[in-house]
C-alpha cells in the first residue's frame, strides 16, 4: 500500500489529527491490512500537499496508539488486530516530552498521602463541600497572599485583594475579560506563552507583538506600539516564556513609565517567580494601581491541583473581576486550592517547590552539557525551560527532526506573535519522567541541530 492516498476528513480538528483519522477509518475498513506498509512520510507529504511535519506527526500519534509499527530503515506498518487492545498506550508511551511546560511531580507525590491524612483534622473541612465565595474561601486567599510575598516579590500582597481560580490561564482570562472587549488590541511580547495565544484567538481580542532584548519587553517599543490606543499589556517578567529572559529592576522601572505615560494595564504573568533566584520587585509592587499579577502553584508545587490566583486593585477593576468569574463559573473550585493552602500553612510548598528548583536546577544543568551554545544563555540557573534561537525554517526543520527521532518540542510557531522579531525552538525541561529519559530527548535534540537523525544510528 505504499500509493495509499486517504481523503481527509472535513472539519476544524488540526491536519495531522485529521491524517490519523483517516488512516484508522481506512484500517477499521480494510482499505489497509494488517502489515500494510505506509508510503515514506515525505512521499505522502508531497501526495496530500502537507507540511512533513504534520505527516510526521499523524504517523507518530499512529504509532502511539498502536494502528502502526514503525521499523528503523524499513518504514511503518500497519498492526490493525493489535491496535484494538487498550493497553497499547501505556506500553508505548510515544515521543519524549518536551513541549510542555510543566513540573514533576515527584516532590509532591512523596507528601500527598501525609497532606490528605491531615486535612482529615482541619475543623474548616466541610467549608469546602459548600460553593465557596466567588472570590475564593479567605482561608485560601490569605495562603496565597503569603506565597506571593514568600516567591514572587509582591510584598505588599493584600489577601483582600486575591481572587482564586482554577489555574493560572482562567486568572489570565479573568484578567483580560475585566479590561477588554472582542477586537480591542493587547501588547505582549514578540514570542509569548502559548497559552495566551489561545485565548485571545478565542476571545476574539487582538495580540500585538513588541520588540524585545535580552531583558524581555523594550520599553521604547512598547511606548511606540501603546501610541494606537492599545488598552493592556501582557508580560512576563520573570523567566519569560518561552525565552526565560529576566526584566532587571531599571528595565521594570521603565515599563511601569510607560505604562503610566500612556495609561496602559499591565497583565503581569508571575507563574515562574520561584525559578527566578533572588526576586526582583514585582510590576504589581512597583504599579499597584494598574497592575494584575496572574499566577498559580501548577509550575512549582503541582500541575495537577489546578490552582491560580490574581492580585487586583481594590475597587471598579476588582468588582468587574468577580462579576466574570459569577458569569463564567460562579466560584473557584476548593480542594486544590485547599491542599495548597495546607501545603503554604506547614511549610511542605516551600519544601517542595525547593526541590523542585533544585530538580530544574540539574535538569537544566544538563541540558547545557548536552546543547552548549545552542541555548540561549539562562538568565536563571533554575530555569524550567530553554531557547533555542534560530530563524523560522530551521526551527521547523529541528522540530520535524526530532520529531522523526521520538521527542516532541514546542510547535515553533506556537509562541511567535510577531515572527520578523523573535524565533526559535522552546524545550521545556520538567514534563520528561525523569532525567535518563530527558537526557535521551535532549540527545536527540542535538542530533537534530547537526542535520542528523538520532534513528539512523541504527541502521548499520
Amino acid at each position: 500500500m505504499a500509493g495509499w492516498t486517504p481523503t481527509l476528513p472535513p472539519g476544524q480538528a488540526p491536519l495531522y489529527e485529521r491524517l490519523l483519522d483517516a488512516l484508522r477509518q481506512d484500517i477499521a475498513s480494510g482499505v489497509l491490512s494488517d502489515g500494510a506498509r505506509l508510503p515514506p512520510q515525505r512521499d505522502l507529504a508531497h501526495r496530500l500537499g502537507l507540511g512533513l511535519g504534520t505527516v510526521t506527526r499523524a504517523y507518530v500519534e499512529a504509532e502511539k496508539a498502536g494502528l502502526v509499527q514503525a521499523h528503523v530503515g524499513r518504514g511503518s506498518f500497519v498492526r490493525s488486530s493489535l491496535g484494538q487492545g487498550p493497553g497499547l498506550a501505556t506500553e508505548d508511551p510515544g515521543p519524549i516530552n518536551l513541549s510542555q511546560n510543566i513540573a514533576p511531580v515527584g516532590a509532591a507525590g512523596a507528601r500527598i498521602v501525609q497532606t490528605l491524612a491531615r486535612l482529615q483534622r482541619r475543623p474548616d473541612l466541610l467549608d469546602n463541600l459548600a460553593y465557596a465565595p466567588s472570590t475564593g474561601l479567605d482561608a485560601h486567599r490569605r495562603a496565597f497572599a503569603t506565597w506571593l510575598s514568600r516567591t514572587a516579590g509582591v510584598e505588599r500582597a493584600d489577601w483582600r485583594q486575591v481572587i482564586c481560580c482554577a489555574g493560572a490561564q482562567q486568572a489570565l482570562s479573568l484578567a483580560l475579560a475585566a479590561l477588554c472587549r472582542p477586537g480591542d488590541e493587547v501588547l505582549c511580547e514578540a514570542a509569548t506563552f502559548p497559552g495566551a495565544r489561545v485565548l485571545a484567538s478565542h476571545a476574539g481580542y487582538r495580540l500585538t507583538g513588541v520588540a524585545m532584548d535580552g531583558e524581555g519587553l523594550l520599553p521604547e517599543a512598547l511606548d511606540r506600539a501603546a501610541a494606537n490606543g492599545a488598552k493592556a499589556v501582557f508580560l512576563l517578567p520573570t523567566l519569560q516564556n518561552p525565552t526565560g529572559r529576566i526584566m532587571g529592576a531599571a528595565r521594570r522601572a521603565d515599563i511601569v513609565a510607560v505604562a503610566r505615560r500612556r495609561d496602559l494595564w499591565i497583565i503581569e504573568d508571575g507563574i515562574y517567580s520561584i525559578f527566578g533566584g533572588d526576586p526582583l520587585p514585582a510590576l504589581v509592587e512597583l504599579a499597584p494601581e494598574r497592575t494584575i499579577h496572574v499566577s498559580g502553584v501548577s509550575k512549582s508545587l503541582s500541575p495537577g491541583l489546578r490552582v491560580g490566583f490574581l492580585l487586583a486593585p481594590l475597587g471598579d477593576l476588582f468588582e468587574r473581576v468577580v462579576h466574570a468569574v459569577r458569569a463564567q463559573f460562579y466560584a473557584p473550585p476548593n480542594f486544590g486550592a485547599l491542599i495548597a493552602s495546607q501545603w503554604i500553612e506547614d511549610g511542605a510548598a516551600d519544601l517542595i517547590a525547593g526541590e523542585i528548583r533544585d530538580e530544574m536546577g540539574q535538569r537544566l544543568a544538563l541540558a547545557r552539557t548536552i546543547l552548549g551554545a545552542a541555548i540561549e544563555p539562562p538568565a536563571s540557573a533554575f530555569s524550567p525551560h530553554v531557547w533555542l534561537p534560530m530563524d523560522e525554517l530551521a526551527a521547523e526543520r529541528l522540530a520535524g527532526r526530532a520529531l522523526r527521532g521520538g521527542v516532541e518540542v514546542t510547535p515553533p510557531a506556537a509562541p511567535i506573535v510577531e515572527p520578523g522579531l523573535e524565533s526559535g525552538v522552546r524545550l521545556c525541561l520538567g514534563a520528561t519522567r525523569d532525567r535518563a529519559e530527558l537526557e535521551r530527548g535532549l540527545r536527540v535534540v542535538a542530533a537534530a541541530l547537526t542535520g542528523a537523525d538520532e534513528r539512523s544510528r541504527a541502521v548499520i
